[in-house]
């Protein structure tokens, strides 16, 4: 089954990439469809738009990397020292439970909470400050994106890295411990390097899924014009040209082969850099 699925719904649908060098009508079908080359490619490279959705899409996945990567990492090594086991597991399932809310309930309560007369604005004004429409301001939306993003996922993140933490040879603690190793310095030289691999690894897809690693979906229910200028991103650009601006399937599809390719080329160079390191890469 698994095969079969990645088989019609990943590899199938690639022979559709044909359409990002054809002006494609549905009556006429693929084949049918005018061959136009690179055009599209150019339209997108050269066009208004193309900076500032590269540009975004970028920004907003090295915040991602820098902010929300190492905080599962280090929640996962926090749990991990915690020795009272039902504290352990409650910890444990509160941080997982807000992975289980609805995205599109989670972007709701955002936008409620971040509205002039919201809960956020409510604290702000405690504190003397203007109320304002927190998610209309640019300045302040990848914030609430990276932060929301974190909240939500971080402890279903640390599951991975708990699970590679149990493979630790306890004897391995005992023998540091009877040596007068420190918490902090078991830490240090047990733990992490036992997760350093899977942490590497994790590092690798997500550089090579920076072109599209940031959520669509959160995005998308959470920006408005007045934050284009810092939200849009490629999946939001290539969603209205599809659907609420127009319907040129072959610009869109060029701009995700694009997007697909620059993905391969980063993965690839982030696997040469971690091999170089002498840690274990993808391939």
């Amino acid at each position: 089954p698994v095969i079969l699925y990645y088989a019609i719904f990943c590899y199938g649908p690639m022979g559709g990439t044909i359409i990002a060098f054809k002006n494609y009508k549905p009556a006429l079908g693929i084949t049918g469809s005018k061959w136009v080359g690179m055009k599209y490619f150019k339209d997108f490279l050269f066009g208004p738009y193309a900076w500032r959705v590269i540009r975004n899409t970028l920004i907003i996945n090295v915040l991602q990397i820098l902010f929300a990567f190492p905080i599962p990492i280090f929640l996962a090594l926090l749990i991990n020292e915690i020795k009272c086991r039902p504290y352990k597991k409650v910890v444990q399932t509160i941080s997982y439970m807000p992975h289980f809310i609805s995205l599109v309930v989670i972007c709701g309560l955002l936008a409620t909470f971040c509205r002039t007369d919201g809960l956020f604005n409510d604290f702000l004004a405690l504190l003397g400050m203007e109320r304002r429409s927190l998610l209309a301001e640019p300045d302040l939306f990848r914030t609430i994106y990276v932060g929301s993003g974190i909240w939500q996922e971080a402890g279903w993140g640390s599951i991975i890295y708990l699970a590679t933490l149990s493979t630790v040879d306890p004897g391995l603690h005992e023998a540091a411990a009877i040596d007068g190793a420190n918490r902090f310095q078991k830490m240090r030289f047990i733990t992490w390097p036992g997760i350093l691999g899977v942490v590497c690894t994790m590092l690798i897809l997500q550089i090579g899924g920076i072109m599209g690693g940031a959520s669509f979906d959160q995005i998308f229910n959470l920006y408005s014009s007045p934050v284009y200028p810092v939200a849009d991103i490629i999946d939001t650009y290539v969603f209205r040209q599809s659907f609420q601006v127009g319907t040129n399937f072959g610009y869109t599809t060029a701009i995700g082969l694009l997007k697909s390719v620059i993905g391969v080329v980063m993965i690839t160079i982030a696997n040469k850099v971690v091999v170089s390191a002498g840690e274990e890469g993808l391939f």
